[in-house]
Parts: structure tokens; sequence; C-alpha cells
């Protein structure tokens, strides 16, 4: 399948951010790498390649964005204020510039699917909570949601409006949760090695309180935090909710 790159310098992040993109028509579907990887992490790892038959099908077009998280979240050296503030410059690049960028490409078309593993599930689930203009649908696989154990008790405005721990709680009733209780988010996680399926137990809680449609799916021991898991996930769900 061939792939189309797309770059430029963010404003937002101050430095070059790549999109990377497969498919040539169909429901936009905006990959966020895991761990500290790149735009290229879901090629890398053949999960590309099994979402083939969608795209020839014209069911999807999949775009996959850079990711910040190995020298946010993920950096033993950064501070957690950092780690926050940079959080906070990545979701107003992804507000104001990718996901417009990702729109124009498909002619105005906004109906987007987030997915990611890891700690993309993290980025594909908030997505979708702080910017429901453009995210119909979030698929979070063996999803990393509580990042406190990283803060070391730090707390900020940017650390609580980027966990969704914290924020989705305390969204007031009105029309950004009325509009939200029209999506919905699915968390699936194994329970096999390097699993933490009490996280994504945890999320599924958080949304059900307010009433945002989300789907738990817990699957067995032998599921393990690996691609084998993603690569039978991603594709499965997209044919079933796409």
């Amino acid at each position: 399948m061939e792939r189309r790159t797309f770059a430029w310098h963010s404003p937002a992040l101050d430095r070059e951010m790549r999109i990377a993109a497969w498919g040539h028509f169909g429901r936009p579907v905006v990959l966020f790498a895991t761990a500290a990887s790149d735009e290229l992490d879901y090629e890398r790892f053949k999960l590309i390649h099994v979402l083939k038959p969608l795209m020839e099908a014209g069911r999807i077009k999949v775009y996959s964005v850079s990711s910040v998280a190995g020298e946010g979240w993920l950096s033993k050296d950064a501070h957690p204020g950092h780690k926050s503030w940079l959080q906070h410059c990545y979701d107003r690049y992804l507000g104001e510039e990718a996901f417009p960028a990702i729109a124009e490409d498909c002619g105005g078309f906004t109906h987007f699917v987030t997915a990611g593993a890891s700690i993309g599930a993290y980025n594909a689930v908030t997505a979708l909570l702080k910017h429901p203009d453009y995210v119909d649908l979030a698929i979070g696989m063996s999803g990393t949601y509580d990042f406190d154990r990283w803060m070391h008790g730090h707390r900020d405005e940017f650390y609580y409006f980027n966990q969704p721990m914290y924020f989705v709680p305390n969204l007031p009733e009105g029309a950004l949760l009325d509009e939200l209780r029209t999506k919905r988010v699915v968390l699936a996680t194994g329970q096999g090695r390097a699993e933490a399926p009490d996280e994504s137990r945890r999320m599924s809680q958080v949304l059900d309180a307010k009433g945002i449609p989300n789907d738990l799916e817990i699957w067995g021991k032998d599921v393990h935090h690996d691609w084998p898991t993603w690569r039978t996930m991603l594709p499965m769900f997209l044919d079933r909710l796409v």
C-alpha cells in the first residue's frame, strides 16, 4: 500500500511534525503511536498491512501522526511540569493543525475514528473527549490511562485538562457533554504479559458515570501487550463499527 507523507513546522510545538497516510477513500482513521515511537510505527509492525483489505474496499483511509511521548510522559529526565505542558502543546497541534489538515485532505469530512495502543490509546481516547467536533469513535487498545506515577505528585492546569481521569468526572451538564454522549469509545485490553486491564476498567467507569457510550472488552490471559494483539483487535473493531 503506497504511503504519502506530509509535514510542516508546527507553531504549537515549534518543530517539524509529520503525518503519514495510506488509502484513497473512506472514513478517516487517525492512529497514535505506541510509546515513544513515530508516525511509521504502525507500518513498521505490519498493522497497516492487516488494514489493507478495508482500505482497498474504500471503507477507511488511514493517517498516523507524529508523537511527543518520548520527551514527555515517558521521559525519565523531563520535569513533570514540562510533561503536562508538552501534552497541552500537542493537543493544540491536533486541534489547530493536524485534524484540520486531515479533514482538508478528506474533502472536509470530519467524522474521524481515532485509534492507538498503549500510550496511543490514551491519545486516541483523549482526542475524542477534547475534540468531538472532529472525532466520533475512539478505539483504545491495551490502554495506559493513569499517568500519576510519572508526575510524582505534581499537579497543574495542563495536567488536569489533559488527563481524562480528572477532567471528565467534573464535566458539567451542557452542550459538550450532550455531544460526547453521541460518541463511542472502545476500550479493549488483554490480561496477559504487560497488560493493565484495571486501567481500561477505570476509564470505562469514568465514562459510564457521565453517560458517555463505551464498550469495555477484557480479553484473555493469553492476550499480551504486543503487536499480535493489536493486529487482531484493530481490523476487527473497524470492520464491526465503520
